[in-house]
This record gives structure tokens, sequence and C-alpha cells, in this order.
């Protein structure tokens, strides 16, 4: 498992998911919960490949950043988004590691967040439109109705439309991928499935005797996931991606020269 942690990463990885999740493991007779960083890339071949599995005492900016620090260190270039949630820390850390990166804040987090400036068990259609906001086909339709959105709601929950105009631009960078991207890169589910898988597996043992121990075990099984992605076929066809790419060089040379 020392080997997969340390092994050079020899790709770009264009596409770049990042989250954490919590064990508990016992330390000094003491049970406590430590957090378990993991990274997913998705290289040019489009293939998905997990980049990192690491454990920190809580997810802060220091840990993310050192996290972010030793994958540049096994080679990690060529980031050109990145996707996790709002954690501050993690958002410091992005920007201080990867700045050439842009940064999409997921939005299924964004989604549960807004449920705090809701009253609960709220019947309408509020959250429902504000979900389908991010299946438009690009930013400027999305803002359009986002815009009709905040005049609908407005009146009845002020709280909600003021956060979210505040926040939602942070939600809509992934409109800067092509197309066929959007789905996959909107949030960090891909992520919390692999994150899913390794729960299912270790709730059994619910409390780990050392940080060792647990470490050994989720790097196990995310070795296994990752084989099984490297094994299948490609997830993303990154042609598209390219080709906007090059586009886009065009246009800055065009502009350039003028």
């Amino acid at each position: 498992m020392g080997r997969f942690a340390r092994r050079e990463l020899e790709s770009e990885y264009p596409y770049l998911i990042i989250d954490a999740r919590y064990e508990k493991l016992r330390e000094n007779g003491v049970i406590r919960s430590r957090a378990v960083l993991v990274a997913i890339g998705i290289d040019w071949e489009g293939r998905r490949q997990v980049l990192g599995v690491e454990m920190a005492n809580r997810e802060s900016s220091t840990s993310w950043k050192e996290f972010l620090l030793g994958l540049k260190r096994r080679g990690l270039c060529g980031v050109f988004f990145a996707v996790s949630d709002d954690h501050p820390g993690l958002k410091r850390a992005i920007a201080e590691v990867l700045p050439e990166a842009y940064w999409q804040r997921c939005y299924v987090h964004f989604l549960r967040n807004a449920l705090d400036y809701l009253p609960r068990k709220v019947a309408d259609d509020c959250l429902i439109e504000l979900r389908w906001l991010d299946d438009r086909r690009n930013a400027e339709e999305a803002r359009r109705d986002l815009a009709a959105w905040l005049l609908r709601w407005q009146e009845k929950y002020p709280k909600l439309c003021a956060w979210v105009e505040e926040n939602i631009e942070e939600t809509l960078t992934f409109y800067r991928l092509p197309r066929e991207h959007h789905k996959h890169l909107k949030s960090t589910n891909m992520l919390e499935r692999l994150n899913q898988e390794i729960k299912r597996r270790t709730h059994v043992i619910r409390i780990f005797p050392n940080e060792e121990s647990a470490l050994r075990l989720i790097r196990a099984l995310a070795v296994e996931i990752h084989e099984d992605w490297f094994e299948a076929h490609r997830y993303l066809n990154m042609e598209t991606l390219r080709e906007q790419r090059k586009q886009l060089q065009l246009l800055e040379a065009a502009y350039a020269i003028r």
C-alpha cells in the first residue's frame, strides 16, 4: 500500500476531485475522529485514478495544503479544473497550491447548505427549481433563470435568496467545460461514491485500533477501486476538452497579436 501511496504521477490530470470523510480510531485509550483526505484525478485518456489517500487530525488549511503539495511532489500537474465542497481550508489550499486551476463548488453540497436558510419541511417548489439551475446549457442561461428564481422567491424566503445570490456563482464554474462533462464535474458525487464504498467496508470495524491500521485498510480498498477504474472503459471523452482549449488558445493568440 505504501508503494501505491508514494508512486509517481506520470500523467497530467486536467480534472481533480477532492473530498474528505472521517473514521474513528483509538489513541491512548481515547476514541477520536480522524479525517481521511482523498483525491481523484481524470487524465487526458479520460480514465479515473485514485491519486492520494492520507489521514489528518482534521480538515484544516494546513492539512489540505500539505496533502496537495504531496501530490505535486509526486508529479501532479496540468490541473485545469478542481471540484470540492466549500470547506474554507480546502478552498485556500487549492488557491495556493493550484492557482492555475478553476475551482468548482460542489452543487450537491451547495443545495444541502441551502437548507440552513429555509424553515423545516418546506413543501413548495423552491429547492426543486434551485436544483434545476445546474442543468442549463450554459452559464448565461443559468444566470437568466436564477434572476427569475430570485424574483419568484425573494419575498417568501429573503434569507435564502440573499445567500444564494451571494454564493451560487461558485457553483457555475463547470459551465466552462464541454457540455458532455457537466454532469460529471459539477459535484463531488464521483468521489462520494468511492467514499460510500469505503464506508461500507470499514463500518464493520467501527473503531480502528490505530491510524496505521485504518490507513492500511482504506488504501487497500482505494487500490482495488483504482484498478477496477483503470481496467474499465474510459470515463470521459477528453477530445472535446482538447478541442475547446485549442480554440481558446487560438483566440488568445489572435487577441495578443492585436
